[in-house]
């Protein structure tokens, strides 16, 4: 392969990354989750498990708080989440998944898992395990403690 047409790690990973989310969210439109978009996931994986408030969404995807509000409104509204007491700032409110949305996360695991398990067909269980580990050490903080949360790219 030339120099020329050499792809980057960069672009790799977001090609990889964009197939695996274009697939996912196809598979669940099919499954009756139409009106779900890339950016509910971040959110929905800062509501695991107990909720967050709506400061706590806007920091994590990098948007205003307005912004949060609109999309919380619009998944409420389809019945993926709700508003709920803080408990312990009276005037807060607490975001947490509904069942609708408890259900989708759970289809989300089960289409990302049969995913995962094509790409072990193709490139075999030992070659999978390695790139996984490769990717974890490349993530993970330089005290190796944990990972970041994923988080939308603007």
């Amino acid at each position: 392969m030339n120099h020329q047409s050499e792809k980057s790690l960069a672009l790799l990973l977001a090609l990889s990354l964009h197939s695996s989310i274009d697939e996912l969210h196809k598979s669940l439109s099919e499954k009756g989750f139409d009106d779900i978009r890339p950016i509910h996931g971040y959110l929905f994986s800062s509501l695991i498990p107990n909720g967050a408030t709506g400061i706590e969404l806007a920091n994590h995807l990098g948007i205003t708080k307005q912004a949060v509000s609109k999309m919380i409104d619009y998944l409420e509204k389809c019945g993926y989440v709700m508003r709920e007491p803080h408990p312990t700032d009276k005037r807060g409110k607490m975001i947490i998944l509904a069942e609708r949305g408890w259900l989708v996360v759970n289809e989300k695991n089960l289409i990302l898992s049969d995913i995962e398990g094509r790409l072990i067909e193709k490139i075999g269980k030992d070659r999978m395990r390695l790139l996984k580990e490769d990717l974890s050490t490349i993530v993970t903080d330089k005290d190796e403690k944990s990972m970041p949360k994923a988080r939308p790219i603007w």
